[in-house]
């Protein structure tokens, strides 16, 4: 099994533990989805509360039942995605084995994070240029990674693993990268593979942070064709319309 399916495995156990009662979870779910669908074809300035719950199949006021406002959800959105990449990064954060083949692991998680949820992370970042609300929604979802990567260069660094840099900048600079990469390959469309996008981030990040360990990348993990995911676990797909 490739590493990204194993990933993608992992990132479906956890999210069918966290759930929400029955009719709750399906409708607030049902809502994430149809903005996430409509997101692909429309920037967020063109999205409409009215046009999300006709998607959804619900009424228009079921939508503040779970949101404030179409900021809210796409905050809640972004929130979602930030849980995926901290479980895809676990294996190298938890410094359980091998940093090198932790670290592989880790970023094959990531590119499938980006894989289903780009569009989400385009929309943000294209908003964030002229809305303030998700500017800073944006900053503080960038930077929420900062601190536990450039921890995790430090702890290397003691071990004499990592050479001797300031771990804050380098760790700020990989992950926006990461994030600038994520967003061009996967942020219009999901049917594309992501093997040369993975070579790519395991070469920069050994590189950098391991270099003396640096593979020959003809030797790294091979991937399974994408697939279509569809509706996320724990989703619902039946679900009852609420009046009014």
């Amino acid at each position: 099994m490739s590493e990204l399916r194993k990933s993608e495995r992992r990132r479906e156990e956890v999210s069918t533990r966290v759930r929400l009662p029955g009719k709750v979870m399906a409708t607030r779910n049902a809502i994430l989805e149809s903005a996430a669908r409509q997101l692909r074809t429309r920037p967020f300035r063109d999205l409409t509360i009215g046009s999300v719950m006709r998607d959804a199949g619900y009424s228009r006021s079921a939508f503040y039942q779970y949101f404030a406002d179409l900021h809210d959800l796409m905050d809640t959105l972004l929130d979602g995605v930030k849980g995926g990449i901290i479980e895809a990064a676990r294996p190298w954060l938890t410094e359980d084995g091998d940093p090198v083949d932790d670290l592989r692991s880790s970023l094959a998680g990531l590119v499938g994070v980006g894989r289903e949820s780009g569009v989400i992370l385009r929309a943000v970042a294209d908003a964030a240029s002229t809305d303030a609300r998700l500017e800073n929604v944006w900053e503080t979802f960038l930077a929420s990674f900062d601190d536990v990567v450039a921890a995790r260069i430090a702890k290397d660094q003691a071990k004499g693993l990592t050479p001797g840099f300031d771990p804050h900048p380098v760790a700020r600079a990989l992950n926006r990268m990461d994030a600038a990469l994520l967003i061009e390959h996967f942020g219009r469309r999901r049917d594309v593979g992501g093997e040369a996008l993975h070579s790519a981030l395991v070469q920069i990040w050994l590189s950098t942070l391991y270099p003396t360990r640096s593979p020959d990348l003809r030797d790294g993990p091979s991937f399974d064709p994408p697939r279509e995911t569809g509706s996320r676990p724990g989703h619902e797909s039946n679900r009852k319309k609420e009046t009014e």
